[in-house]
């Protein structure tokens, strides 16, 4: 069979499906725009800390999907209020020893902050996957948590001044604080 290109019917078809390729390019890249945008909206600066441990944007958006996708998986629960008042209660005393023991109380606020994210059912084995995991229901804060972790483990070297150590339990609590109330910022805002 011959094809005819001066054809009316082949030309009209030869556009067509030019035209439904044309479309189904533009509808794909409208998607990628759309998934970049919600990915950077709910991850904010993390979503560029990942294209950067990852090299690139497709390789970072895809690694920052499976996170939300492993989370879901988890049993992520709100504390009860016996849990909340000890781990209140815990804190507390963490931050009055500051003070006079800037050292142990950083190191006790980061033991305290892993209690907490167990308690409410975070995997806390690993540092970097309980990080992973933050960032999917508290992305603005995960990277306090990475900053203040990185003080509490020079600790040991005696590498951390004393304004490393003021920084580290400030950034702790804020994390503490949003984490001991039981909300993730999309329920927050839901009630609201």
């Amino acid at each position: 069979m011959h094809l005819n290109l001066m054809d009316p019917r082949v030309i009209v078809g030869l556009v067509v499906i030019a035209l439904i390729i044309v479309v189904g390019m533009a509808l794909y890249v409208r998607e990628r725009r759309k998934t970049t945008a919600g990915l950077r909206e709910r991850f904010g600066p993390e979503y560029d800390r990942a294209i950067v441990e990852h090299g690139s944007q497709h390789k970072a958006e895809a690694k920052l999907v499976d996170r939300e996708t492993r989370v879901r998986t988890l049993k992520i629960r709100e504390l009860g209020a016996t849990e909340r008042e000890r781990f209140l209660a815990e804190w507390h005393s963490v931050q009055s020893r500051f003070v006079d023991h800037p050292k142990g109380s950083v190191t006790e606020a980061d033991e305290l902050v892993s209690s907490l994210m167990q308690a409410r059912g975070y995997p806390v084995a690993d540092f970097d996957q309980r990080a992973a995991d933050l960032s999917v229901d508290h992305p603005r804060l995960v990277e306090y948590y990475r900053s203040a972790h990185g003080v509490a483990m020079r600790l040991a070297g005696d590498k951390a001044s004393t304004e490393d150590l003021r920084t580290a339990m400030i950034e702790y609590r804020s994390l503490f604080d949003e984490l001991v109330q039981g909300q993730t910022p999309g329920e927050r805002k839901s009630v609201a």
